[in-house]
């Protein structure tokens, strides 16, 4: 928007309207500047930080990801993705994408490029579809293009279709990482069937993609060396199996495992590193209980052939989003503002409304710390920024992005 001064103005007026352009404009042109009235001090055990809100209004926000140009996509759950651009929400939502619909927990997830998006373009995206009046997450990819004012998504292809789908509107996952090798993993909840009735053994079933994660090369095909390929009626797609509702995932920069974390059911929420054709227990094996009830839920806690959960969270803070400080999610390096973080592990919660950082010993949870706990709401997504700023999504029908800087 460009402001002129009237014409019949006289010569004082004119001048301090253009003094007010010049102010206006420097007031855009920094962004620390513009949303200094939104800034909100806190304090860590290592830093002390300033949590900027860039862009409110959005509709419940699952997913972020940082384009190379500084623009960020942000996935509202509703269906619509949108663009930040220059620090402001494009109003038109990016057009082309396959209906994503929402149905309690599920709709337009997770967004993320792919590690060589400088020269192959693309975007992959997963969201909740409807076939038979049935729900079920599926995996798209596409490539942003269109004008500055109405992006649209082009060359769009379906990758994955979750199978069976489910009347249910619970547990839909779903994080996307890409390993080092360029395999694509996407993780999948269990569609929420009461263990009560045993519908939720379909996480320990092979011909089941529901309560996996699952493996694929970048456009869909599926690995040769997947760990079930040969396996009987099943699904060749899986990677891990015993998974409830993983809503974060990333790669470990200094091992490269795919680390994920998942909701439990009342207590017992898990941190893990996934393993080819592990089982990670749900509902058999799990440390939480029946809502309200509190009654036991399958056989125990342990069992011989179970991978046991690197580390628990009871009560539950409902996880989602998770971050490596100084990694770009796929195993890359990436700056950060943070040094004295750099390796850590940073968790979003939910019913928590906080950040957790986790302090790391190889494969081991060395300490934790609890950051911003009810001060920001619902924490969604966390990513570590391309500025080395740290970056939040509040779930709210009236969510935010938010940057988390260091005070200086």
């Amino acid at each position: 928007m460009i402001l002129r001064p009237h014409r019949q103005h006289s010569l004082l007026n004119s001048l301090l309207g253009v003094a007010a352009i010049g102010l206006l404009a420097l007031t855009i042109g920094s962004p620390s500047s513009a949303f200094a009235q939104k800034s909100k001090a806190l304090s860590t055990n290592d830093y002390k930080v300033n949590v900027v809100t860039l862009v409110e209004g959005l509709r419940n926000p699952w997913g972020l990801a940082f384009l190379p140009d500084g623009r960020m996509l942000v996935t509202e759950r509703r269906g619509t993705l949108r663009v930040i651009d220059g620090g402001k929400l494009v109003e038109k939502a990016v057009e082309g994408l396959p209906t994503a619909t929402e149905l309690g927990q599920g709709g337009l997830m997770d967004v993320v490029l792919h590690p060589k998006y400088a020269s192959n373009g693309w975007i992959y995206w997963t969201y909740n579809a409807v076939e038979g009046g049935l729900h079920g997450t599926e995996v798209a990819r596409g490539k942003l293009g269109g004008s500055q004012d109405a992006p649209r998504m082009t060359d769009v292809q379906v990758l994955f279709k979750m199978s069976p789908k489910s009347d249910r509107g619970f547990h839909f996952g779903s994080r996307i990482v890409f390993d080092r090798d360029g395999y694509l993993f996407v993780t999948l909840g269990d569609r929420g069937d009461s263990p009560a009735k045993g519908a939720n053994q379909r996480s320990q079933l092979l011909n089941d993609h529901a309560g996996k994660s699952i493996r694929l090369f970048d456009d869909g095909r599926v690995p040769p060396d997947n760990p079930f390929v040969k396996t009987k009626d099943a699904k060749p797609e899986v990677f891990t199996l015993g998974n409830r509702n993983m809503q974060g995932a990333a790669l470990n920069p200094v091992s490269g495992k795919l680390w994920t974390h998942e909701h439990g059911p009342q207590g017992g929420d898990e941190l893990n590193i996934m393993v080819a054709g592990a089982n990670y227990g749900w509902p058999a094996i799990t440390h939480g209980v029946n809502y309200g009830a509190g009654t036991k839920i399958g056989e125990g806690s342990e069992r011989a052939d179970i991978v046991p959960a690197i580390t628990l969270w009871a009560p539950s803070i409902a996880p989602s989003g998770m971050a490596f400080v100084g990694s770009d999610g796929n195993g890359g390096e990436r700056a950060t503002n943070f040094p004295k973080w750099k390796g850590n592990l940073l968790v979003g919660a939910l019913a928590g409304q906080m950040v957790v950082r986790l302090t790391l010993d190889g494969d081991k949870v060395v300490s934790q710390e609890r950051m911003f706990t009810n001060a920001l709401g619902r924490i969604r997504d966390v990513r570590q920024g391309l500025d080395g700023n740290i970056y939040l999504l509040t779930d709210s029908t009236d969510g935010a992005l938010l940057r988390v800087e260091a005070a200086k």
